[in-house]
């Protein structure tokens, strides 16, 4: 008693420090699995608070990855354990490359049997590359024992990697999932069983809405069925069969990735659709976005030079490094019609219609320039870090899809009046021009923009701090299996009551069979009667 009251007697900020050195946080051990790029920039901001909330976070990176781990500031606060695959860094930024030039320059002059070979022949080589690395890990047998040994509470798995999951399994460990969507959301239907039924839940990519026509209805549920089946046959050709090898047990990929506690989905209810969704599924869109920080002198400085008409900011992400002279040369003309300054980020030869109005830059603090009170649009791929940030800013959109998921993100935004979005392929100096025109001109599209803004904003805690929660929740419980539906562990004709059913109609068909025996005994009777008499 007598030591409490002296406690109680000191000035607060001592009592604070006594008590924060009496009862120090026990911090938890995260093993993280990333994918590249933009899917790095996003769970990175999870383990810098992670590691802020005396967690220690290892990632777990191959030495060909775009992920500098020789970076002083990450090598700081993460521990990288870099292991070798039989492939370089520049063969995997070809691979990459090749695909991105795909998509953007090819795919669309192609038939259809020609892209799909295409596609096909592209798919195979990233598999290679996936299952080199997975070997370079779960066949690594002393890369394996360190693992083992640090007995991490919790793997964070980005489903971009091949065989994530399965190295968390194997470890014995708990395990969430970073996704954005799976093409189709197979993964989410066929793994996590979260239900999405066609006639009003849209099957990604496709740029529907939850209200549909009776004909994007028919094209959402083939589409629905033809990526179900193509998935399905994909896993089993080329994952299953490895899973149940290391495992040493029939095993499958859509099974171990089912076993998932939490499912981050970097998406939030400002944009998805309404749909139900299992309780281990957790919507985190935007959990990298924040206020505005002061921009470099250089950039500030541009920002104030461009007087009450303000800037635009033009970006299409971290993977796509260069553009073709005759794409470049339309965006810049056009881009030079405004009377607003633009900064551009951008790498490659200089185009030749470039106006005094553009800068080009390598690197853009993107966040903070959308969060300027001077910018005026945004123009866009549409990827997701972006696109939450443009939402939370309250920026309106320019969106030119190039790839992925990206023609649904701003399908998404433009349903909801704050985008418009336009071909990469065929978009002219004249729609560019007219596009910026009308989203910076008419206030539609900043009010739109805004109210989505406002939506995004308000919920009861920001996106991260559920990300982290749920990350310490898997921590403290060891798990969270009890959030998982019971439909895993069922087979197919048991989850679609298919046994129930036919046990149904077999009861049905016998009491019908044997009401219709007894009418006709008793007609019978009634005929032998009749005879007597």
């Amino acid at each position: 008693m007598f030591r409490i009251e002296v406690y109680l007697s000191l000035p607060l900020p001592v009592l604070l420090l006594i008590c924060a050195s009496c009862c120090p946080v026990d911090g938890g051990r995260v093993l993280v699995i990333p994918g590249e790029k933009s899917h790095w920039l996003y769970m990175r901001t999870i383990l810098e608070e992670l590691v802020n909330r005396n967690h220690s976070v290892t990632v777990l990176v191959s030495d060909a990855s775009s992920i500098n781990y020789n970076s002083s500031r990450d090598a700081t606060m993460f521990n990288f354990l870099v292991f070798k695959v039989p492939y370089s860094r520049a063969d995997f930024h070809d691979f990459t490359q090749k695909g991105i030039h795909f998509f953007l320059y090819e795919s669309y002059v192609l038939s259809p049997l020609h892209k799909f070979l295409r596609m096909r022949d592209w798919m195979r080589l990233m598999v290679d590359l996936g299952m080199q690395q997975c070997d370079a890990i779960l066949k690594n047998k002393q890369l394996m024992t360190t693992l083992q040994d640090a007995a991490f509470d919790v793997v964070l798995v980005d489903t971009l990697v091949i065989c994530g999951d399965l190295v968390a399994d194997v470890l014995g460990r708990p395990f969430i999932l970073s996704l954005r969507c799976s093409p189709g959301s197979v993964m989410e239907r066929h793994c996590g069983h979260a239900p999405a039924p066609p006639s009003y839940v849209p099957v990604a990519p496709l740029p529907y809405g939850d209200h549909m026509t009776f004909v994007e209805r028919l094209i959402n549920t083939l589409t629905s069925v033809v990526t179900s089946a193509s998935s399905e046959v994909f896993w089993r050709l080329t994952l299953d069969e490895y899973y149940s090898e290391v495992k040493g047990s029939p095993s499958s990929f859509c099974e171990t990735l089912g076993k998932a506690d939490i499912w981050f989905i970097r998406l939030f209810w400002d944009l998805e659709t309404p749909r139900p969704m299992p309780p281990n599924f957790q919507y985190v869109g935007g959990l990298h976005c924040k206020p505005a920080s002061p921009l470099p002198n250089e950039f500030e400085a541009f920002m104030q030079s461009s007087g009450d008409a303000g800037v635009v900011v033009v970006s299409f992400g971290s993977m796509v490094t260069n553009l073709t002279t005759e794409r470049a040369d339309v965006l810049a003309a056009a881009f030079g019609r405004i009377p607003q300054k633009v900064i551009w980020r951008y790498s490659g030869e200089t185009p030749r219609t470039l106006a005094e109005n553009t800068k080009l830059y390598d690197w853009i603090p993107q966040n903070d320039l959308l969060g300027h009170p001077k910018t005026r649009a945004f123009v866009a791929h549409g990827g997701t870090n972006g696109l939450y940030e443009a939402v939370y800013h309250g920026v309106p959109l320019i969106g030119i899809p190039l790839f992925g998921d990206q023609f649904e993100n701003v399908a998404r935004l433009s349903r909801r009046g704050a985008a418009v979005v336009l071909d990469f392929n065929r978009v002219t100096v004249d729609e560019l021009t007219e596009a910026l025109n009308t989203v910076i001109n008419q206030p539609s599209y900043s009010s739109s923009m805004q109210h989505l803004s406002a939506l995004h904003r308000d919920r009861p805690e920001s996106p991260l701090s559920t990300a982290v929660f749920w990350v310490e929740f898997v921590m403290r419980h060891g798990g969270a299996p009890h959030l998982r539906l019971a439909s895993r562990d069922l087979n197919w004709f048991q989850y679609h009551s298919v046994d129930t059913v036919a046990a149904l109609l077999f009861v049905m068909v016998a009491i019908a069979t044997s009401c219709w025996a007894g009418v006709r005994g008793l007609m019978r009777r009634c005929r032998r009667r009749e005879k007597i008499d």
